[in-house]
């Protein structure tokens, strides 16, 4: 675990595996830190012979906050007015360039989910050259209208901000219950964990409320995925109620040859369950993307 500057701000990041392995980038999702990525799962990457650097986005964690800008007015964002947003989804992209410049990566596989995956998207639209493959996980290329979660999930994620260390832990929890599993079964000792170590890292309900507004304030990106050559793989579940499935599936229909795989009955998590099935597409699109990137570098005769 360090902390480098990058993009002007300080990122704090883990990283997981050989030095040796194919590098991976995970971009975590709306107000997710990096211990909310369960480490059971970054080893089987790792086995997979991934070198994975997990980070958290600015404003949530042990990442440069911007508390300056004060509590954002998500009421009126959420009326479609974007423009108090205080930074950019490009903005965030630019930050995982500039953790990647200090890691030393020219390149890497990246792997966004939720709002992860809109930063993802954004990443390899503006920085090609960056990225191997691009894995998009119940995600949304922006078309809002068609992808607006259930009133209970909504909700969930809007919930108060909690006073209390185990106050934020029981809402986690009953978010989770919501949003999560979806017909999977509910890992509550996990979800309770992992709320409890963002809690002690560092609680920014605020934080959180300008990632959102980052999101609501981007364009749409459909048109400008048709024109996407990186090896792509979209994931999403059909039981997803904060990014219904629909999102995943205008995502792969925009980036040309995208693969989509779609999971019945996961809702907005990734649980133990279907970790082999990602992992074998991911290893799939990672093998397509080393292909692509040794044959842009080889000369032209």
């Amino acid at each position: 675990m360090g902390t480098v500057q990058a993009n002007g701000i300080e990122i704090a990041y883990e990283l997981h595996g050989d030095p040796s392995g194919l590098p991976l980038l995970i971009v975590s999702g709306l107000g997710q830190q990096l211990v909310g990525w369960h480490p059971d799962l970054l080893r089987a990457m790792v086995r997979r012979g991934f070198r994975v650097v997990v980070y958290d986005n600015r404003d949530v964690g042990l990442s440069t906050h911007f508390d300056h800008l004060g509590q954002p007015d998500l009421t009126a964002a959420l009326s479609g007015d974007a423009d108090a947003a205080a930074y950019t989804l490009l903005d965030m992209a630019a930050d995982a360039i500039g953790l990647m410049d200090a890691l030393g990566w020219e390149s890497a596989h990246v792997l966004g989910s939720s709002l992860g995956g809109m930063i993802a998207q954004t990443l390899a639209l503006h920085f090609p050259d960056r990225v191997r493959s691009l894995t998009s996980v119940s995600s949304t290329p922006g078309n809002y209208e068609e992808t607006r979660p259930t009133p209970e999930a909504a909700a969930a994620l809007l919930r108060p901000v909690a006073a209390s260390r185990e106050a934020y832990i029981d809402g986690a929890e009953q978010a989770y219950n919501i949003i999560g599993p979806g017909e999977f079964p509910h890992d509550r000792e996990w979800a309770r964990r992992r709320a409890g170590m963002a809690w002690d890292r560092r609680y920014d309900p605020h934080g959180t409320a300008r990632q959102l507004l980052a999101a609501l304030a981007a364009d749409d990106r459909t048109a400008a995925l048709r024109q996407l050559t990186i090896p792509t793989l979209v994931v999403h579940g059909t039981a997803d109620p904060l990014i219904p499935v629909a999102g995943g599936r205008h995502t792969a229909a925009a980036v040309p040859f995208a693969e989509l795989l779609e999971i019945d009955g996961m809702g907005h998590d990734l649980p133990r369950q279907v970790w082999e099935r990602l992992l074998d597409k991911l290893d799939d699109v990672a093998h397509r993307g080393e292909v692509a990137t040794t044959a842009r570098r080889m000369p032209i005769a």
